[in-house]
């Protein structure tokens, strides 16, 4: 344990360090301006970098698994900061809540899963709703924190690094915005889509069913006092000139004073009016106590932008690798800002080509000039045990955006 917290400790000081570097207030200037459509430099980050087996998990040393976790986070962080993009390292560590139900059960049955028979193979969902009768297993969801593991672990963690860093405690709900996600694991995605056509009242009733409970845990966490400034999401940095800057810990907050984030990429290729009829408007009332609101992760959007005007709170757009970039600036103009991300397997994770980088980078920036826009790394499953191309490539798309600037 003493070699444990030596480790945590040596770490957190120097993610502290970074932290409180200048350049992290200068990028937080940069993002409140960009997310309040003011005009700057389109802004380059890289986000949910996943290729950790290859560059985190083989410094880990920590052999306790609540300390390793916090390794493993501040390892990332501190590699994150070697990349120098635009991305903001805050001055806490985040410690969540505990919570009375799992990812997995989250809706009363169990999501399952159906394992590969091949070594390192991948596993399938199997869902819980085979049938209709089975939406009476169904059940409604609260926002239920266990109070006692939760003091337990913030302690834990306070007294390792708390006199070097802050230590946050998110107590936000543990039911996110993702309808897509919940319906597809509990239905099935190919049959989700049947039910659209053979049982479309059947469906309605199973989205009102989940709608109405991320609400009510969404309430319930409110009236306990349990939203916080850190509890915002957009998929990029939660900054802007009209909602108050992410922050540790602090007082509790109503969600219009936070960013709110959704996404149907379960969706991808239903059509616009039937995005728009069983996830589009079960979603609204969910984001619309949200102060600004993202959407969109891997879905192609290009058909599908008409239909989101509809939120008056909406602020970004991503614009995926499958997506028609060209069309989808024409559509939203200066009016929302665009996150776009290129392919990150033509990028960074098969092979590395600066000549096929600038390539693709300057197609999309010319086919979003004039747009507010910034450029997202995001999903990088491997480097091929190369991280240096992170950094090569923040720099390549610097150079690509300040030529065609």
């Amino acid at each position: 344990m003493h070699k444990d917290l030596r480790i945590i400790r040596d770490l957190a000081k120097k993610y502290a360090e970074i932290a409180n570097k200048d350049i992290q207030e200068e990028r937080r200037e940069l993002w409140r301006d960009h997310n309040s459509l003011i005009r700057t430099r389109p802004l380059v980050y890289v986000r949910w970098f996943l290729a950790r087996e290859e560059v985190i998990t083989p410094q880990l040393e920590c052999e306790d698994p609540f300390f390793r976790r916090h390794e493993g986070a501040l390892r990332f962080w501190i590699f994150h900061d070697s990349i120098e993009d635009d991305y903001i390292i805050e001055p806490w560590i985040t410690q969540w809540a505990t919570y009375r139900v799992s990812r997995y059960t989250l809706w009363g049955p169990k999501i399952g899963r159906i394992p590969s028979p091949e070594p390192y193979g991948t596993w399938m969902f199997d869902p819980p709703l085979k049938c209709l009768e089975d939406f009476s297993l169904l059940v409604e969801p609260h926002h239920v924190i266990d109070e006692e593991a939760t003091a337990r672990d913030v302690s834990r963690l306070q007294d390792a690094v708390g006199d070097i860093i802050e230590v946050n405690m998110s107590r936000g709900p543990m039911y996110g915005t993702n309808l897509a996600m919940y319906l597809s694991d509990l239905r099935g995605l190919e049959q989700m889509m049947w039910d659209m056509s053979d049982n479309p009242e059947w469906l309605h009733g199973l989205m009102s069913f989940l709608s109405d409970g991320v609400l009510r845990t969404h309430d319930e966490a409110e009236a306990a006092g349990d939203w916080h400034l850190s509890n915002g999401s957009n998929q990029a940095m939660c900054y802007s000139r009209e909602l108050p800057d992410p922050q540790a810990n602090g007082s509790s907050v109503n969600r219009d004073q936070l960013w709110g984030y959704c996404n149907a990429q379960e969706l991808t290729v239903v059509s616009p009016r039937m995005h728009d009829e069983f996830m589009l408007s079960y979603q609204l009332p969910i984001m619309e106590k949200f102060g600004l609101v993202a959407y969109g992760c891997c879905e192609d959007l290009t058909q599908k932008i008409d239909i989101l005007r509809k939120w008056p709170n909406l602020r970004r757009i991503s614009v995926t690798p499958f997506a028609d970039v060209r069309r989808c600036a024409e559509q939203i103009q200066q009016d929302y800002v665009i996150g776009w991300r290129p392919n990150p397997a033509e990028m960074v994770c098969s092979g590395f080509d600066p000549d096929r980088i600038r390539k693709v980078i300057g197609d999309g920036v010319e086919a979003m000039k004039g747009c507010h826009f910034d450029i997202c790394l995001k999903d990088v499953e491997t480097v091929e045990h190369q991280p240096q191309r992170l950094r090569d490539w923040v720099q390549i798309a610097r150079e690509v955006v300040d030529e065609h600037a």
